[in-house]
This record gives structure tokens, C-alpha cells and sequence, in this order.
């Protein structure tokens, strides 16, 4: 017989399927740049909530149910774009890496949430942890060195990205003032 789950496992779960509706609502906040494949996008806003606000497990559980869905064919990708040629196409890489970025993000906070906490998972999992599969796709895929794919792939987006950084710190410590989710940051360790 199957071991009954506790109420953490059950709200980290549904807290999970919730962040990657977010993060798909978010994809649809896109911007195409023109010397480059890659958009500016709303998602990596919704990687760092999840990484923070649910923690490495479940902020990655979150992130690979999101990747999943996008390669399904649910329109939820960046403007839409969805379907296997998504995961292979130039950003397949930072799809991947929305998973190891969330997780990242979470273990940064796992124990105890803080805004400086927050911050510096957010720049080292958000951005370093998404970015390195992100570029070494994009520089696969189109035949670039990976200096260039850096430059046309993550250098454009790093103003933002900090931008979301502190926008998805200050909103994860909020809620976490207003309704303490550290039962699921934590997977009830």
C-alpha cells in the first residue's frame, strides 16, 4: 500500500504545478531583439520565484514540470513558442537551464530566506546556472565560439535579470512574511 503524503509533500506539489503556470504566463512578457534568437522574456522571473519561493526540490520540480509542458506542445514557452523543436531550437539550452537555475536559486534559500540570500541565489542560480547551458546551446546549435554566443545570449540580458533579481527577492521575502512556505523549501527536513 502506498504511503499516505504529508501536507508539505501535497502543497509542494501544487505549489509546484502553480509556479510553472506562472512562469508560462510570464513567458508570454516577451521581447524579440533583433541581432540575436534569443528574446528578453518574463520566464527567468518565473525560474527565481520558484527557486525561492519552494526551494531546490520543488522550484525544480516546478521548472521540469514547465520544460515538459513547453515541449508537449502547451503554447507557454516564449511568445508562444512551443513543441519538441523548442528543446532543440537555439533556446532549448536555457530550458535546461530553468530547471538547474531553480534549484540552484532554492538551495541558496533552503534553510532560511533573506533578502540577501535571495539576491545571491538569484544572480548565481538565476543567471550563472541558466546562462552556461543557455550559451553553450545557442553556440551548438548556430555554430559559434561560446565567447560569442555569451555576448549575442547572456550579456544582453544581464541588466534585466538583475532587474528581476530584485523584484522576485523582494516579492519571495514578502510572501514569506505574510505565508512562511519553509516547510516546502525544505521538503520537511
Amino acid at each position: 500500500m502506498a504511503k499516505p503524503r504529508s501536507s508539505a509533500e501535497i502543497r509542494g506539489l501544487v505549489l509546484a504545478v502553480l509556479m510553472a503556470a506562472v512562469t508560462g504566463a510570464l513567458a508570454y512578457v516577451a521581447v524579440p531583439l533583433p541581432f540575436t534568437q534569443v528574446p528578453i522574456s518574463g520566464q527567468n522571473l518565473g525560474v527565481m520565484l520558484s527557486g525561492l519561493l519552494l526551494g531546490p526540490w520543488w522550484g525544480g520540480v516546478s521548472m521540469l514540470l514547465y520544460v515538459i509542458l513547453v515541449a508537449l506542445g502547451v503554447p507557454i514557452g516564449a511568445r508562444g513558442h512551443a513543441g519538441p523543436g523548442v528543446l532543440v531550437g537555439p533556446t532549448g539550452g536555457y530550458l535546461v537551464g530553468f530547471i538547474v537555475g531553480a534549484f540552484v536559486i532554492g538551495w541558496f534559500v533552503r534553510r532560511r530566506l533573506t533578502a540577501w540570500r535571495a539576491m545571491l541565489g538569484c544572480v548565481v542560480g538565476g543567471a550563472v546556472a541558466a546562462y552556461v547551458p543557455g550559451a553553450a546551446w545557442l553556440a551548438h546549435v548556430n555554430h559559434l565560439s561560446f565567447g560569442q554566443a555569451l555576448i549575442l545570449g547572456v550579456l544582453p540580458f544581464i541588466p534585466g535579470d538583475l532587474i528581476k533579481a530584485v523584484v522576485a527577492s523582494a516579492a519571495a521575502v514578502g510572501v514569506e512574511r505574510a505565508y512562511s512556505l519553509a516547510d516546502v523549501r525544505t521538503r520537511g527536513q
